[in-house]
């Protein structure tokens, strides 16, 4: 009994210019009108008449306490999950994330993080930064590590500076409490 191997054929995927993909879920989601229209719902879908003033659902539901910008956040990483289905290079998609952070963390401050949500437009920058990706991977990547630099050094400037001030104000107490104990 001879046994016969069975053959596979496996039609390519053809992708257009551009678009690389790592993996086919979402292929019609993902397409540049919904992430556009997406962008567009969530940061400058409404425009209060008789000004140039616009926000989007993102706004409206990170007036809500304590999850508002939790949701909106999680609204935003469709664009990113996007990003990264389509190829974007992985410095974007940090840049991105970026983005979506800063509106997250920034938004949850009372008040001012609303409005800072509402200019911030995390969303329509990030499918910008999508469509520059696609259009020509390799052009502006040193702008995303730059702009990942200039990050992390606020970051650690925040996290420094506290505890220098911390340390000199431990130093004058305790030089000041030396100089009393004389």
């Amino acid at each position: 009994m001879s046994v016969k191997p069975i053959r596979v054929e496996i039609e390519p995927e053809i992708l257009s210019p551009g678009q690389q993909s790592r993996g086919r879920h979402g292929a019609r989601l993902f397409d540049n009108h919904n992430l556009d229209l997406l962008s567009h719902v969530l940061d400058d879908w409404f425009r209060i008449p008789g000004t140039s003033f616009r926000f989007g659902i993102d706004g409206i539901v990170g007036l809500i306490p304590g999850i508002g910008d939790i949701l909106g956040g999680l609204a935003s990483t469709v664009i990113v999950l996007a990003a990264w289905f389509r190829g974007v290079p992985y410095v974007t998609i940090l840049r991105m994330v970026a983005n979506v952070g800063i509106e997250v963390v920034v938004g949850m401050i009372p008040f001012f993080g609303d409005w800072f949500d509402v200019a911030w437009k995390a969303n329509r920058r990030n499918y910008a930064l999508l469509e520059r990706s696609l259009n020509d991977p390799r052009k502006n990547q040193w702008g995303d590590w730059l702009y990942l630099a200039g990050i992390a050094t606020v970051m650690l400037a925040l996290t420094v500076l506290p505890l220098l001030v911390l340390a000199w104000l431990t130093g004058r107490v305790m030089g000041a409490g030396f100089h009393q104990s004389r």
